[in-house]
């Protein structure tokens, strides 16, 4: 793992955009992997700021999201299919059909979550995948106790995760119970991954993902056995390494 220590919640959004936009221009057919929450909302406005300038463009980008809720309409404003097309496809050139998301609606989940899977593998697996670090370790949906040899599944979602996401939503009673997420195999198949962590509330995760022991209790903690992670973090997040 390499670790890039910014000064705030901005460098790292740009830094983390430099490597995307990198990467989109040097692959002919770009597969980005990439993440909802709020860490990653400077990231994607600074695309759509580059996209806007002509500086870039996303007409052979093919991207999958790690994850969405069970149980919301894609139209509901809590979806994270709602969050992608605010916050960025509807201000890129990006055809519609390049952007995939797990359908938390459909009849068959389990099928949903293979079809999700073989979709990935169809397109090549990820190229550059983007990570946010969950309080109590998870990656994606995938919950502390999650196998590190998991696919796209459905999950239970952790308490503690339900009340991070309250924020968002007008209760805590509103916030789904499941969701559906690419798996923790899925992910480190990822040819490339940049994790992005800012806060003070996230310093004791950093500090247990970098210096901790390799446990699937901390599911982040696999990515110490990944060839290619780029840790991108600020100095509130970085203050106990």
């Amino acid at each position: 793992m390499e670790i890039i220590k910014v000064r705030n919640y901005e460098e790292m959004s740009e830094r983390a955009g430099e490597m995307v936009i990198d990467t989109i221009k040097q692959l002919n057919q770009p597969v980005l992997g990439l993440a909802t929450g709020s860490t990653p909302e400077g990231l994607y406005q600074y695309l759509i700021e580059k996209h806007k300038n002509r500086e870039v463009s996303f007409k052979h980008v093919t991207t999958f999201n790690l994850d969405e809720y069970v149980g919301l309409e894609k139209d509901d404003i809590n979806s994270y299919n709602y969050y992608m097309n605010e916050k960025l496809f509807k201000h890129l050139d990006i055809p519609r059909e390049q952007t995939h998301l797990p359908d938390g609606n459909a009849l068959d989940l389990n099928e949903e979550a293979s079809e999700y899977e073989a979709r990935i593998k169809n397109a090549g697996n990820i190229d550059l995948q983007i990570l946010g670090l969950g309080l109590n370790g998870h990656i994606g949906f995938n919950e502390p106790g999650t196998p590190f040899t998991s696919r796209t599944h459905i999950v239970q979602l952790d308490e503690s995760t339900r009340q991070a996401n309250a924020r968002f939503f007008i209760s805590i009673d509103e916030v789904p119970t499941q969701a559906i997420t690419a798996g923790i195999e899925t992910i480190m198949e990822s040819k490339q991954i940049i994790m992005l962590v800012s806060g003070e509330n996230k310093a004791e995760a950093l500090a247990r993902l970098v210096n901790g022991e390799v446990n699937e209790n901390f599911p982040a903690s696999i990515l110490q056995k990944h060839d290619n992670v780029k840790i991108i973090a600020d100095e509130a997040a970085c203050k106990l390494i």
